[in-house]
């Protein structure tokens, strides 16, 4: 009897244990990347605010709520941490951009699509293009370090060459105009106008922000675009 006793908590006790060390590392893993994910959040905005130089791993810590030694634990470095910021504003460009509807069989159409994101995407997440400048300033020193950077411009090149291909195959398009030179051509026209919009209001005498000459803007690069790949009549 007391044999029997003593023996059925001893099985019991494994079982018990081996529930819970299975839901143990789903909570540890789930909390650690909340940690990560709140950081990275603090970091865009400390980094957008106040430039890499200014943008201090205790104003992120401070601003994530968490603890200098986290940074460091998930992301090794101060640099390292601006980096994955990077990365992540790319990155969750590319997943908007690809969440676009395009229909390849109406180019012209399909490419006023293509131009109305970009403009758009910019005007709305100007932390973009602020942490692009600051990146620019140290001469793109900390994404060149990036093992991802050549990632992120495929996707809307890749689009660009399809749309443009299928409007050469129409007769609608030249067939001597580069993809990577249409993504250049939105990207630069779309970029400069809102990376410049504060001083460029002050020197034309005009809100540059105000919907209507964003509008104006955007027609206007879509025409120019059109008047670049358009196949001519002869």
């Amino acid at each position: 009897m007391t044999a029997a006793k003593t023996t059925r908590p001893r099985a019991a006790t494994p079982r018990r244990a081996t529930v819970k060390s299975a839901k143990a590392p789903g909570v540890r893993e789930q909390a650690a990347q909340t940690t990560r994910d709140n950081i990275l959040r603090a970091a865009t905005r400390v980094f957008a605010r106040y430039g890499y130089d200014g943008g201090s791993v205790e104003k992120i810590s401070k601003s994530a709520k968490s603890f200098d030694r986290m940074i460091y634990y998930y992301f090794g470095s101060k640099e390292g941490l601006f980096i994955e910021v990077l990365e992540d504003m790319y990155r969750r460009m590319n997943d908007a951009e690809l969440k676009l509807s395009l229909d390849i069989e109406k180019p012209v159409e399909s490419l006023k699509d293509v131009i109305r994101f970009v403009v758009s995407y910019y005007a709305k997440n100007p932390e973009f293009i602020t942490l692009l400048n600051t990146e620019n300033l140290h001469r793109g020193k900390h994404i060149s370090k990036s093992l991802r950077a050549r990632e992120y411009s495929s996707p809307a090149i890749a689009i660009i060459s399809q749309l443009l291909e299928s409007g050469v195959k129409k007769g609608v398009f030249r067939n001597d105009v580069s993809a990577r030179n249409v993504y250049l051509l939105i990207a630069a026209t779309g970029y400069f106008y809102i990376s410049n919009r504060h001083t460029l209001t002050a020197f034309l005498g005009e809100d540059l922000q105000a919907p209507q000459a964003m509008a104006d803007w955007q027609d206007f690069i879509i025409m120019t675009v059109q008047r670049t790949v358009m196949l001519k009549p002869s």
